[in-house]
């Protein structure tokens, strides 16, 4: 594809990639304002926003609110491996890469019709909504999570607080476990979205900044759903593998 068929922020981005690989823009450097590169590339501060943009998704510059766009130290990605069945290995709570986490549970919650569909209950039943931070080395957020399981589940067990009771900090495999209920396999469903003004916030990026969405439902062996979760994974951080095991085919 010719300079001349491709978009022009795409020829801008490509620009500041060169100046960030030859030094010329240093790690932690401010760049200039969109008014001035726009009058150096000849072209205007939309096409500059949609580079910078494209830059900051990629993990090569940072936006810091109030203060402008800067050239961001290089991170070593993190490695998040997603198995549909549970226990196979054992499902921890947090993947690889992440150092510690928080959790704030909520009990009688209202199921929302999104949520009361994910897990075939009537709009309003009452769930334990649980609100996740995961900090990487760095003890900064490198994603987040929120789940939701019906109270006619857990409600009158010690293990219906995810982060309290027992077996608090558990995965759902193991407090389900507690209850002689088996988790046999989970629903992924992941999709790109753009984070919000309030997710940009917790996870200290620029709002629409890129990132995986994924929907995960657990089921037990009556294909009940025990246990929905949206899962925040921002896209300059993560590779996401699916490690799917196949079962051999019986011989010919």
């Amino acid at each position: 594809m010719s300079d001349k068929t491709r978009a022009p922020y795409l020829l801008v981005a490509e620009a500041f990639r060169r100046l960030i690989a030859e030094g010329e823009w240093p790690v932690g450097s401010r760049l200039p304002s969109r008014d001035f590169l726009g009058e150096t590339y000849g072209v205007g501060e939309n096409v500059i926003r949609r580079a910078q943009e494209l830059l900051i998704a990629e993990g090569l510059l940072e936006g810091r609110p109030g203060s402008g766009t800067y050239v961001r130290a290089p991170q070593d990605r993190l490695h998040m491996v997603r198995c549909p069945a549970p226990g196979h290995p054992r499902a921890p709570l947090a993947p690889a890469g992440v150092s510690s986490w928080d959790a704030q549970s909520t009990a009688k919650v209202p199921a929302s019709a999104s949520v009361a569909k994910r897990l075939r209950i009537s709009p309003g039943e009452p769930c334990v909504r649980t609100a996740y931070e995961f900090l990487g080395a760095d003890h900064r957020p490198v994603m987040t999570g929120i789940s939701w399981e019906p109270m006619s589940i857990t409600g009158k067990s010690a293990v219906v607080l995810p982060d309290g009771g027992p077996l608090a900090g558990r995965s759902v495999v193991d407090r389900m476990a507690h209850l002689g209920i088996t988790v046999v396999r989970a629903v992924e469903r992941p999709r790109p979205v753009q984070v919000d003004r309030d997710q940009a916030q917790q996870l200290g990026v620029p709002a629409g900044t890129l990132a995986t969405l994924i929907e995960r439902t657990f089921y037990d062996s009556d294909d009940r759903p025990l246990e929905t979760a949206d899962l925040l994974v921002p896209a300059d951080r993560w590779d996401i593998d699916y490690d799917i095991a196949l079962t051999a085919p019986p011989p010919a």
